[in-house]
Formats: structure tokens, C-alpha cells, sequence
């Protein structure tokens, strides 16, 4: 089965933000491009949570440093129902795109 975009979000400034959900009886496969369209660095964080405010342990990223004008991916992410994507960026003007695999597990 082909991938298709799952989520998407510019993100408000330091604000946790659910880019995508699994359904339920649901698994996912899937990738996030984080691009920061700024002319200056930027502080990104993806987690894997429960619901939408991560623990520490939830972490895939935290606190990256995104050059200006340039992006990043984060690939082979599995996800089972319920699991929510959560983004984070240190300034506005950051787009996180969710791709990915959903099916019934």
C-alpha cells in the first residue's frame, strides 16, 4: 500500500501540537518532515506519546537545533492505536508533515 500524508501543522511557537492520531484498531508506519522556513535556527522536538502532552520518556527528538531554511526527516516510526505524534518548535513558521502507513493491526 502507498504512503499518504497523515498530519500536517505549522506550528505556533513553543506549543506542543498533535500532528497525527492512530485510529483505533489501528497501526501506523510512518516518517515526519520538519522544515523551518526561517532565516535563523530553530529548536525542534517530535514525541511519541500517549496523548498530547509527552513525558520525558516520549522523546524521539528534543531540542534540535534546525539550521535556517532547511529541514529534517525522522523515518520508521511504528505506532500503535491510540499513540499521538507531537510537535514542538522554538519559533513559528516551522511545518511538521506526517507520512506514513495506517492499517488495521
Amino acid at each position: 500500500m502507498a504512503w499518504k500524508k497523515l498530519g500536517a501543522a505549522d506550528l505556533s511557537a513553543t506549543t506542543n501540537t498533535s500532528l497525527y492520531t492512530v485510529g483505533t484498531g489501528k497501526e501506523a508506519i510512518c516518517a515526519v518532515n520538519i522544515c523551518n522556513r526561517t532565516a535563523s535556527a530553530i529548536a525542534v522536538r517530535l514525541a511519541l506519546a500517549e496523548g498530547g502532552t509527552p513525558g520525558d520518556e516520549d522523546y524521539l527528538v528534543y531540542d534540535y537545533e534546525l539550521a535556517a531554511n532547511n529541514q529534517m526527516q525522522v523515518t520508521g516510526i511504528h505506532m500503535d492505536a491510540a499513540k499521538v505524534l507531537v510537535g514542538y518548535a522554538g519559533a513559528a513558521d516551522t511545518s511538521f508533515v506526517v507520512w506514513g502507513n495506517e492499517r488495521t493491526a
